[in-house]
């Protein structure tokens, strides 16, 4: 055994975050050999200069999704974490619709802009691409704060509706690599919620109203997309809890 190795026997077993980590390292072999092949074909102008990962974690409101990415970005080398949330309609725009007393809900995103985001993160892997964030601070989208480099080898999208099956959301699956539903109970959820919106600046009382009434109706529109999902993932523990593909 060289000097310094650790016996096989006394190697610590991987934690939960090491085992999912590795699942998406194993995409990007498959990433590879995809851009191999589109590059040896008639596109090869268009193809990726080089393999990249895109990986979807979805899920209800609260169920831990954001914590799951940006700890797997932390885990990964050359991850980036892209939240779908940069995607809200602005409050301007969510106020002359009327819907504002709704945010969070799908028609209060832009679906299509998301999609071409997706797409241009598929495509374009020669020069930087810019993607909105949201801050929460002040409750609206933030322009290109994001930057996804050439080099991004791993690319972590997460958001609500990345499985939902009406139109445009449908077509973000087939720009995944894999998808991942991050689950969660629903008292879990709700606590985690009300904590989200009281350190927001709503009141205990205000923040339970709105995570029962409205993000509990997104949560009724999001539980269904399960079911298309490669993996579910516990948003507690990370131990996946189901295998679909």
């Amino acid at each position: 055994m060289p000097a310094g190795a650790v016996p096989p026997s006394l190697t610590p077993p991987p934690t939960p975050l090491g085992r999912l980590a590795a699942r998406v390292r194993r995409l990007e072999a498959a990433s590879a050999a995809r851009a191999r092949v589109a590059r040896a074909g008639a596109a090869r102008a268009a193809a990726q200069t080089h393999a990249r990962v895109v990986l979807g974690i979805t899920g209800s409101p609260g169920a831990g999704k954001t914590t799951l990415a940006r700890a797997l970005v932390d885990e990964l080398p050359d991850a980036v974490h892209l939240p779908m949330d940069g995607f809200h309609l602005a409050n301007a725009t969510l106020d002359r619709l009327g819907l504002r007393d709704r945010k969070g809900a799908i028609e209060t995103f832009d679906g299509w802009g998301f999609v071409a985001l997706l797409e241009r993160v598929r495509r374009e892997t020669d020069h930087t691409v810019y993607a909105p964030a949201f801050e929460r601070d002040v409750d609206e989208p933030v322009a290109g704060d994001i930057a996804i480099a050439a080099s991004a080898r791993f690319v972590v999208v997460e958001g609500n509706y990345l499985l939902h099956d009406a139109e445009p959301w449908r077509r973000v699956r087939e720009l995944l690599d894999a998808t991942w539903f991050c689950d969660a109970d629903d008292d879990e959820r709700l606590d985690r919620l009300v904590r989200r919106h009281t350190e927001f600046g709503r009141s205990p009382e205000a923040a339970r109203a709105w995570a029962n009434d409205v993000d509990g109706a997104n949560a009724r529109g999001i539980e269904p997309s399960r079911a298309r999902a490669d993996l579910v993932v516990s948003g507690v523990t990370w131990e996946v809890v189901a295998e679909q593909a």
